[in-house]
């Protein structure tokens, strides 16, 4: 029986702003945010979504992809403020 490799490449997001003394946390399997105001925490959630999504639709994994296209890909998924 031949097993699946698991993905080992994670993301991990961590926000430095937080004022309020709230401890977020945000996990899911292939990244984790930590820490934030809540909209920073906000921001870096849907920014990490979106650019799975877009490796999702172009077939690669973060061990499959270049440093600067990931960087790319962040930057364009990165919604504005």
């Amino acid at each position: 029986m031949q097993r699946k490799m698991k993905e080992s490449g994670h993301l991990l997001g961590v926000g430095l702003d937080n004022t309020d003394g709230h401890k977020r946390i945000t996990q899911a399997d292939r990244f984790a945010i930590v820490g934030g105001s809540s909209e920073t925490h906000e921001r870096m959630t849907e920014t990490v979504i979106k650019t799975f999504e877009t490796l999702d639709r172009r077939g690669k994994t973060l061990n499959q992809i270049e440093q600067q296209e990931l960087a790319e890909i962040i930057h364009k998924n990165t919604p504005s403020k």
